[in-house]
């Protein structure tokens, strides 16, 4: 029989990566969330200056809302699907744990969870990428009423 100390050493070592990604997922969150808060607050700005706008530029107004609410949508879900990644990554320490406390192989569980946790991730980035197209796409550089010059 091994020694225990260096089971839990070797689950240990182990679990090192799955933490680093845990944080790296973190960081994507942390990340997440300020561009939705940022979104939130332009939306709600937009929204406050809709008695001052003329009824001309009532359709950009509603066009420009309609984009924050896109893009919302898909921070909100990216951040859904970055959390879940979080929370199975979590399970994936959580098992490597339990596996050696109970001395039995949970290498199925923790590679399905890992698998699952790192296709979670993957959706969040590219429902992000997508929230940076369409933020590019009705980005607005300019002074209000002049025409862009063509090239």
């Amino acid at each position: 029989m091994a020694d225990p100390v260096f089971e839990i050493a070797e689950v240990v070592r182990t679990s090192v990566a799955p933490v680093f990604l845990l944080s790296g997922v973190g960081v994507t969150l942390t990340m997440l969330t300020g561009r939705l808060a940022r979104v939130v607050d332009r939306a709600r700005a937009l929204e406050r200056s809709e008695g001052e706008t003329l009824e001309g530029d009532m359709s950009d107004l509603h066009r420009r809302v309609g984009a924050l609410a896109v893009r919302a949508r898909l921070l909100g879900r990216a951040i859904t699907l970055c959390t879940i990644c979080a929370l199975l990554v979590s399970m994936v320490v959580v098992a490597l744990f339990v596996g050696a406390f109970v001395n039995f192989h949970l290498s199925l569980v923790v590679s399905v969870l890992f698998i699952i946790a790192m296709f979670s991730f993957i959706g969040g980035l590219l429902l992000f990428l997508r929230e940076v197209f369409v933020a590019t796409r009705t980005l607005r550089i300019g002074l209000r009423g002049t025409r862009p010059e063509r090239v």
